[in-house]
């Protein structure tokens, strides 16, 4: 059977992603993986194996081309409103709490951040009848 392991996303500038996932998420540099022409950021906190890579491309200055499939990650956070709350505090602009409730009960809560590239995150609550 085959086991995820990471998700990848181009980004432009390292630092400020790295910075952004760990203030965020409390993602840290797992690995760091150098190369002539681009850059391989590998991810990880201990609430997951799985791992965010991030490729850096070197001489790339504009941003990338996200399209229109709407695709995310996800994270999943003990306390949704805390995180919410200090996220807007620190100016990280996360979009609205939502109560997912297609069949009049509430089956997931969740907001939506983007990061400073641009992809949009989803932030689920974690326990109880949400995940």
């Amino acid at each position: 059977m085959a086991k995820y392991i990471h998700s990848m996303i181009r980004v432009l500038d390292e630092a400020r992603s790295v910075a952004f996932y760990e203030r965020v998420f409390g993602l840290k540099v797992a690995e760091r993986l150098d190369f002539p022409e681009f850059t391989l950021v590998y991810l990880a906190n201990g609430e997951s194996e799985t791992e965010l890579e991030l490729t850096i491309n070197k001489g790339r200055t504009r941003p990338y081309d996200l399209g229109d499939g709407h695709g995310h990650v996800a994270f999943s956070v003990d306390d949704l409103d805390e995180l919410h709350a200090r996220l807007q505090a620190e100016g990280f602009a996360p979009r609205k709490l939502v109560d997912f409730a297609p069949g009049g009960a509430v089956i997931a809560r969740f907001f939506f951040i983007a990061d400073p590239d641009g992809y949009q995150i989803e932030v689920l609550q974690r326990g109880g009848r949400y995940l």
